[in-house]
């Protein structure tokens, strides 16, 4: 029996490919839930996980053969018909808005958005829109899916957004004057400020006090997960090495995740560090600052070629 899986692109063009010998889709059942980075580690897992349980997921990735790989073994699983694959360049503004417009045609409510899209970058490179790229896939990207997703989110009875980064750490700031990192760009300084701007973009969408959408921040801690490929050979050798010996595996660092989406906190924003619940008065979550990002975002996308 064959069967086609869902796979788009958002470049424009829909497609479907033919996945040979797998189960009969069963009936659409459970929680809408979106995950970017949505095909290697952490993201994948809960893709998978949360297609087994019985949930739509909408998987985000930017590689497609990696998406088709996703589909097969989701069928394989039991769980075909649950997963939706949407290619995307999430570095992009346009990619965002393209995503974000595929999502909302197929589903009017969504209750969890899992951030996971990350990449290192060990030479500063700039986007299409012309933004440092970890800038704009680690943090405007989630920016704008966020804000993109407010109106799905609100449609569902206990909305939450799990926001996967590195909160709890306190190294790394806000390069106030230099957010693009023009006069001086290192790989570990620009994933700690995007960091430590994700940790702001919690708390200024958390100042929303009507919305229903729950923000988490959570920072699984060191995990064997995700796509080393940018990284040089010895960096990603040794990453791995360490990784075998005290990196967390994998579905012990999403356990929690299953649990903000399956039961969404009571508090507008919660920062969980590994196992520990931070106060809001942490010293990287100052509303302060969150309100001077979310204004110098703001005027950031309105200055780009790419808005309408």
């Amino acid at each position: 029996m064959t069967m086609a899986a869902p796979i788009v692109d958002t470049e424009g063009v829909s497609v479907s490919e033919s996945v040979s010998a797998l189960p009969t889709a069963p009936e659409p059942t459970g929680r809408v839930v979106v995950v970017t980075g949505g095909t290697d580690g952490m993201g994948r897992a809960l893709v998978l996980a949360r297609a087994e349980r019985g949930d739509q997921v909408v998987a985000i990735g930017s590689n497609p053969a990696k998406g088709e790989a996703l589909l097969a073994e989701a069928a394989g699983r039991g769980a075909a018909g649950h997963v939706r694959f949407v290619r995307a360049d999430l570095a992009t503004v346009e990619g965002n808005r393209r995503v974000i417009e595929e999502t909302l045609h197929h589903h009017g409510a969504i209750d969890a958005l899992a951030l996971f899209a990350n990449r290192q970058a060990p030479r500063r490179t700039l986007t299409r829109d012309g933004l440092e790229a970890t800038w704009a896939l680690y943090y405007l990207s989630r920016y704008l899916l966020g804000h993109g997703f407010r109106a799905a989110l609100e449609a569902s009875a206990a909305p939450v957004i799990v926001n996967v980064s590195g909160v709890g750490v306190t190294k790394g700031s806000i390069h106030w004057d230099d957010l693009q990192l023009e006069r001086g760009y290192a790989m570990v300084a620009a994933q700690l400020q995007a960091g430590r701007a994700n940790d702001l973009l919690g708390v200024a969408f958390a100042e929303h006090g009507d919305s229903k959408a729950r923000y988490v921040l959570y920072h699984p801690g060191f995990t064997r997960s995700g796509d080393l490929s940018p990284l040089p050979l010895m960096l990603r050798a040794g990453i791995r090495a360490a990784a075998r010996i005290w990196a967390r595996p994998i579905p012990d660092s999403i356990r929690a995740i299953h649990q903000f989406i399956d039961t969404p906190p009571a508090a507008a924003l919660t920062a969980v560090d590994r196992n520990t619940h931070l106060p809001l008065t942490f010293r990287t979550l100052d509303p302060r600052d969150a309100a001077r990002l979310a204004g110098l975002t703001e005027k950031l996308l309105a200055a780009l070629p790419s808005n309408p």
